[in-house]
């Protein structure tokens, strides 16, 4: 499975971003092989509006299922909910511990948005 976390840095020993629309990177971690690759989000971090929509947009061109971030807008999540891709929700952890956290089964799928946009 391919899942795609918000990330500070290029490497899975970054810290999580908190911000999905916004994230500086975003580590796709393929869970069967341990492969993993960094995605520049810079065009969508300094956007005027539209931010969380336009990384949806690179999101879902990733070919991922899953994303694992710590807060997602409503526009944002309506559109991962749209394309199929499951959204989990974590707290401050580097992104190889939250990689290890979804493993383990102890990140629960969110339902809906946690923040308004532009927070």
């Amino acid at each position: 499975m391919k899942i795609a976390i918000t990330a500070t840095g290029k490497d899975i020993s970054n810290n999580l971003d908190p911000r999905f629309g916004r994230a500086k990177y975003f580590i796709v971690v393929d869970t069967d092989t341990n492969e993993s690759a960094a995605h520049d989000n810079t065009q969508n971090l300094n956007a005027a509006q539209g931010a969380g929509i336009q990384t949806t947009e690179t999101v879902v061109g990733l070919g991922v299922e899953a994303v694992i971030t710590g807060n997602v807008g409503p526009k944002a999540f309506r559109v991962l909910k749209a394309a199929g891709i499951k959204v989990y929700l974590c707290g401050e952890m580097t992104v190889a511990q939250a990689v290890r956290s979804f493993r383990e089964g102890r990140l629960k799928e969110t339902t809906a948005a946690n923040v308004e946009g532009h927070w």
